[in-house]
Parts: C-alpha cells; sequence; structure tokens
C-alpha cells in the first residue's frame, strides 16, 4: 500500500527545507527579504504577513507566485525545479513524515533513497544507514543555532534511529544503539542550554540508557559526566561529585573525558566549599591531554569554551571573582555570538558583581541580555536573574 500525504509534495519539500535549516517561518520571510533586490523589495509585505504566506504554502493552500517562487530559491540556494518540481517524491516524503531534516548540500539522491528505504523495510540498514545519521549528528554538533530549534531538530532523529535498531541485524545495532546515545546527549545539552532543565534530564536518561544497551563503557562514562553538567549552582553538589566521579572510576576514560569529569567534579566540591578539593581537581584536569582518541567509534565532544567556563564557575563559587573575571575575559575575545558566548557574558557579569564592580557588572550583562535573547540563551538568562537574586539579598538580608 502507497503511503501518500494530504499536501502537495512540493510543500512538503519547503517545509522540510525550512526545518533543515533551522528557520521559523518568520525568519524564512526575513531570509526571502534579504534575498530580494531593490526592485523587488518594495514589493514585498510586512514580516507577518509573509510568515503568514509561508504558511499558506506549507499547507498547500496556495503555490508561491512566481516572485516569491524566486525569492525562495534564493535563500535557500536551489533552483525552482529542485524545490517545486524535482524527482525525489520518495525522499522529501520520508523527511515529511519522520521529521528528520532534509540536508539536498550533504547526501546524494542515492543516499537519500538508500536510507528512505531502510527506513521503510529496517532490514536494509546498514553502515551506509548509520554513516547517514552520523553526518547529520556532526552537521547539527557544529551549529550555532538557538538550542531550542538544535533540539526540535535532533529529536526526530532520536526516535527514527530507535525505531530501526529494534528491526535490524546485530552488526549493525550497536553502531545505531552508539548514535542514538549521542544524539539524546546533544538533545539533553541543547535543552540545557535552552533553560528547559527537566527536558535536559529526561533525555539525558535516554542517552544513558542506549549506552548501556550498547555495551559501551566509555559512552556510559561520557553520558555520565555530562549529566554531572546538568545542575544549577544552588543544586545538590553532592549529585554531582558522585556522577563525575562515577564517570572517570566505571571504566578507563580517554584522557579528554576523564578532565571534564575532574572539572564537573571541581564544580560539586566549589558548590559544597570544599576548596582544596576542588583545586586540586582543576589541577588534575589540566595533566590531561585535551586530543581525541581516534580509537573510539565515536567524538567525544564538549563545546569549546566548556574547560575554562567550568574553571571559572569554580572560582565565583568559592567567591575568588577576580580570577574568575581573567579566564572569561580571555575566553570572550573574539568569540562569535553565539549561545554559549551569551553565557559566558553572564558568568562575567556574575563575577563582577560579586567583585562589587556594579556598573561595570550591569554594562555586561545588558550586552549578555541583548546576545542572550537573539540566540536563544535561556539559560544565560537564567544565569542573570541569580545575579539580581544576589544583589536584592545583600540589599535586603532579611
Amino acid at each position: 500500500m502507497m503511503i501518500t500525504i494530504d499536501i502537495p509534495i512540493w510543500a512538503a519539500r519547503l517545509r522540510a527545507q525550512r526545518r533543515a535549516h533551522l528557520w521559523s517561518r518568520r525568519e524564512l520571510g526575513k531570509q526571502m527579504a534579504d534575498a530580494s533586490d531593490e526592485s523587488t523589495r518594495d514589493r514585498l509585505p510586512g514580516q507577518e504577513d509573509l510568515a503568514g504566506m509561508v504558511r499558506s504554502w506549507e499547507a498547500g493552500e496556495r503555490r508561491p507566485d512566481e516572485l516569491h517562487a524566486e525569492l525562495l530559491c534564493r535563500a535557500f540556494c536551489t533552483d525552482e525545479t529542485d524545490l517545486f518540481v524535482g524527482d525525489a517524491a520518495g525522499t522529501t516524503l520520508w523527511h515529511h513524515l519522520t521529521g528528520i531534516p532534509l540536508m539536498t548540500e550533504s547526501f546524494s539522491a542515492e543516499e537519500e533513497e538508500r536510507t528512505g528505504r531502510a527506513i521503510e523495510d529496517p532490514r536494509r540498514a546498514d553502515d551506509q544507514t548509520a554513516a547517514y545519521f552520523a553526518t547529520i549528528l556532526r552537521t547539527y554538533a557544529l551549529m550555532d543555532h538557538h538550542p531550542a530549534d538544535l533540539a526540535d531538530a535532533l529529536s526526530p532523529v532520536f526516535d527514527t534511529i530507535e525505531g530501526l535498531h529494534r528491526d535490524v541485524g546485530s552488526g549493525i545495532r550497536q553502531a545505531l544503539l552508539l548514535l542514538s546515545s549521542q544524539d539524546a546527549d546533544l538533545v539533553s545539552r541543547m535543552h540545557y542550554e535552552a533553560g528547559n532543565l527537566s527536558e535536559a534530564l529526561a533525555w539525558s536518561d535516554r542517552a544513558l540508557t542506549a549506552a548501556h544497551r550498547a555495551g559501551d563503557e566509555h559512552l556510559v562514562a561520557y553520558a555520565l559526566a555530562h549529566r554531572a553538567g546538568l545542575r544549577d549552582t544552588r543544586d545538590n553538589p553532592g549529585e554531582v561529585i558522585d556522577l563525575a566521579v562515577a564517570a572517570r572510576e566505571r571504566v578507563a576514560p580517554p584522557a579528554p573525558l576523564d578532565a571534564m569529569a575532574r572539572r564537573h567534579e571541581a564544580q560539586g566540591h566549589a558548590m559544597a566549599g570544599a576548596e582544596d578539593m576542588c583545586h586540586r581537581r582543576l589541577e588534575e584536569s589540566a595533566e590531561s591531554p585535551e586530543t581525541p582518541d581516534d580509537d573510539l567509534p565515536y567524538l567525544v565532544d564538549y563545546p569549546a569554551g566548556l574547560p575554562n567556563a567550568l574553571a571559572a564557575g569554580c572560582l565565583i563559587e568559592l567567591h575568588h571573582p577576580a580570577d574568575a573575571i581573567e579566564i572569561l575575559e580571555r575566553d570572550l575575545r573574539g568569540a562569535p555570538a553565539g549561545y554559549t558566548t551569551a553565557y559566558t557574558m553572564a558568568r562575567l557579569a556574575h563575577a563582577y558583581a560579586d567583585a562589587y564592580e556594579r556598573e561595570r557588572s550591569a554594562a555586561i550583562a545588558r550586552e549578555a541580555f541583548d546576545l542572550s535573547r537573539r540566540t536563544g540563551a535561556t539559560r544565560a538568562l537564567q544565569e542573570l536573574n541569580l545575579i539580581q537574586d544576589d544583589l536584592h539579598r545583600r540589599v535586603h538580608p532579611h
């Protein structure tokens, strides 16, 4: 029985392309406006009206006219035949049904067709199927888009891999479980950056479960180390320490993972006020080389700047703001305007507040607030709220 959908293929392809770029309908409208020239810009409606038009196009209610079709092709860097005609109806169909991002620039038509057949019949899944999903994870792991948008893009990938590995042969099952764990870990991290701790913890549970099922102790340790970092500064330090110790003692971890686990343990000791233990773990972490282990079948990847951010966080917890300021200011030099930079700026504002440099703290907090709003860095906004709470307690101690 042939599967059908209730919208035209071109409408499904348009929606899949937008989702792959992590654009909202309003953002696609902005991209179209940016792609216009002087002769066409004045003919475009306002942003809200254009977003509404995108919604109607994706629903198949009407087809874009010549002007808007051209601007859509410019925004997506494609031509009208590929976007509106195309002969890859099956590819569009399975992307529409699964929600997996359609990354036309990363895969050939043959790779798309092969993956679609594997999703339709998991017995066809093979190493190339796993390689397809691994490419998606690597691509999105390097993007600095809004964390919530990244989580939304990668969640369907997890669901699809989970559906596949139950019915595939043993040879490919472990590879899919490893990818499932890595995907869940990345989704967890994005939810955390988006300020949603409960979802971050739920996805961390999925990452741990998949790692256990894969029987990969290194990946279990990686998931435990990541879990240790899913804690607010006001949370239970003992749990942070226990998770970090479990990560590095469960199995001899690769050097970068061992270093990160020790930094998370240092974070827990700092939260508990154990300064000596905190400094000891930070010193131990500095002795581990930060080079990837080529023997691992997956990438143990942490965001750039996280080691210094954790060290600075420990110093803030231990009331050494001057040292934290030195680290954070150095990290901000030349940093890209993404969600991780927004959080670094928020931590710097916190450090300046603890150093009683309120004007400097306020100035950086305003910059951090603006960047946080633009990049979807809700965790950075939560950090800024902590500064306000701390200042209020100092002025009104009772």
